[in-house]
């Protein structure tokens, strides 16, 4: 635009030039100044020639300067995206080997916890025996018999002892369904003692597990989640292969949160997904932490 306004004014200047050259003169002018005034036209006109063809060397220039800055931010753009994408490639395939790490590592972890918990289990057993082996060597001392057991027929004392004997060990499942029923109930203080008598009695079954999450339960539901985390805790270091092991460690990322440690209860509900990430708890354990802003999965 700036050329063409420029040559607009050069041309009208060279005609009026001409217009004024051709317009009738007195006869009283000399014709020396009539040429020298037609070479002054003349000489205009050449430099008006020389300005525009000038101006169009320097846009030419100017033309090609440009064509050159466009096809040089054209490959550069090209060279970027590129660059990104295989950018985008090598953090794919780090973060697919970091998975692949990550659940090689969880796998022997869960190995070693149950490794552990049989462990535990063998070393219990194996201090019963003990404790039944020194029973059974030591027998117990000598009672003083009362008058009615010294008239009482030889017979009779073995009946009177038997049940004295079974009613200091419950039964498992009656006494674990009894928990559970309490527990459903609210009777949440019988449920505990019934769940604890379970543990006790029976710490090698797989109900001793179920009877440990439960008593979570009950102090979850209490409001007191410093003494739920502990019995999830232990229940989850014992039974780490019971069906109730995605729900213990749901419920204690949400009693951690609860007692505002907030890192131990994201910690908690991220291994939950990872170690059951197909179960409604780790779903639940998703929206929990959708809901609180935080990514399910650590930062890589």
């Amino acid at each position: 635009m700036l050329k063409t306004s420029l040559r607009n004014r050069l041309l009208a200047a060279a005609f009026f030039a001409l217009l004024f050259v051709s317009m009738p003169l007195p006869a009283r002018a000399a014709s020396k100044e009539i040429i020298e005034l037609q070479t002054q036209v003349q000489q205009l006109l050449d430099n008006v020639q020389r300005i525009q063809s000038t101006l169009d060397t320097r846009f030419g220039v100017l033309q090609n300067l440009a064509q050159q800055t466009a096809d040089n931010a054209t490959q550069m753009n090209a060279a970027v995206n590129a660059l990104q994408k295989q950018i985008a490639a090598q953090n794919e395939a780090a973060n697919s080997k970091l998975d692949t790490a990550s659940g090689q590592v969880q796998s022997l972890n869960d190995s070693v916890d149950e490794l552990k918990s049989r462990f535990n289990k063998l070393e219990k057993s194996i201090q019963d025996m003990q404790t039944q082996l020194q029973n059974i060597q030591t027998p117990p001392p000598p009672q003083a018999a009362s008058p009615a057991a010294n008239n009482a027929a030889p017979n009779e004392g073995s009946p009177a002892a038997a049940p004295q004997s079974s009613s200091q060990t419950p039964p498992l499942a009656e006494t674990f369904q009894a928990g559970v029923r309490d527990l459903n109930a609210a009777k949440f203080d019988v449920a505990a003692g019934e769940f604890q008598d379970v543990i006790h009695f029976y710490p090698l079954d797989d109900l001793a597990g179920s009877a440990q999450y439960y008593l979570g339960e009950i102090a979850y539901r209490q409001n007191k989640p410093a003494e739920a985390v502990k019995a999830y805790t232990a229940m989850l270091e014992s039974f780490p292969g019971s069906p109730k092991a995605p729900a213990a460690q749901l419920h204690k990322g949400l009693a951690l949160l609860q007692m505002n440690r907030k890192d131990a209860g994201i910690h908690e509900l991220r291994l939950l997904i990872q170690r059951h990430p197909a179960t409604p708890e780790a779903a639940q354990a998703r929206v929990k932490l959708n809901g609180m802003g935080v990514k399910p999965s650590a930062a890589r």
